[in-house]
């Protein structure tokens, strides 16, 4: 049966198509968009199309088929993800398919900052849901912080994060291990806890863009209030730099992205992509 990514356009998801069409046939494999016409790569690809909304629980009745394997994207619309998770699970469940995934994060339950409430709420709908389930815990996207490489080569890097460690990982590190998962055997109801192999701390992270670009670049830690302005100043909106602020404060400083379990690079079947690596294609351009 059918392997069916949801939010297949997304940076994740085009990922984990390339990383299906590596592994099994594309006749195999179904992207759930909302936009056909961005898809329209993916289906010359031979992968099929269907066409679906998180928040339109209507179109979802026709995304899924009995016997199918779902990887459930997580969204990215600060206060609705759980709403709109929740319509994919029931839609799953109404469906009959064999096996739901879902891409949550670092730490599960024990996650206890303000990011991780939608995903362990996700979590809990899956399991309420009587699906088999595997739970894909992802970290901290090392593309987090190189996509702010030209900022940061400016102003230098800054964040409320002490001397916490994040044991990021890149997207295709974390694609690759979804494709593992939806294709092989063994993975029914379980949780992986997917991280980096070599976690780093953000005055690190600054020293190899400094190292790198030739740069004087430092990393600053200021108060939480302080980075609330900086972000708030740069044009995010208010909820999500709450989030973004407390991933620092509640999360990383108190080392719940650092990971450590090995799962990931054990699924992949290599190491992690090294920091210095991710930092050099960034300042590629």
């Amino acid at each position: 049966m059918s392997i069916v990514v949801t939010g297949a356009t997304g940076q994740l998801g085009r990922l984990v198509i390339d990383e299906l069409l590596a592994r099994v046939p594309a006749t195999e494999v179904v992207a759930v968009v909302r936009d056909a016409g961005k898809a329209s790569d993916i289906a010359a690809r031979g992968v099929g199309l269907r066409i679906a909304d998180y928040s339109d629980a209507e179109s979802l009745a026709n995304a899924f088929q009995a016997g199918e394997t779902v990887l459930l994207i997580s969204g990215s619309e600060v206060g609705q993800r759980i709403p709109q998770h929740t319509a994919v699970v029931d839609a799953a469940k109404n469906a009959g398919v064999a096996r739901i995934a879902y891409t949550g994060v670092l730490g599960g339950p024990a996650a206890d900052f303000t990011l991780a409430d939608d995903h362990k709420a996700t979590e809990q709908a899956i399991l309420d849901s009587g699906l088999t389930y595997t739970f894909l815990r992802n970290g901290w996207y090392t593309e987090n912080y190189t996509a702010q490489i030209p900022v940061q080569l400016e102003h230098g890097v800054v964040g409320s994060a002490g001397e916490g460690k994040v044991g990021s990982a890149t997207r295709q590190d974390f694609a690759a291990a979804a494709a593992v998962a939806l294709t092989g055997e063994g993975h029914e109801n379980k949780a992986y806890e997917l991280s980096g192999d070599e976690p780093w701390t953000l005055a690190e992270y600054a020293a190899e863009v400094a190292r790198q670009s030739g740069r004087e670049i430092a990393y600053t830690d200021v108060p939480a209030e302080v980075l609330t302005g900086i972000l708030t100043g740069a044009g995010l909106p208010e909820a999500f730099v709450g989030i973004l602020v407390d991933v620092d404060v509640s999360g990383i400083s108190r080392g719940l992205l650092e990971g450590g379990s090995g799962d990931l690079s054990r699924l992949i079947g290599r190491p992690t992509t090294p920091l210095a690596e991710t930092v050099a294609l960034a300042l590629k351009g």
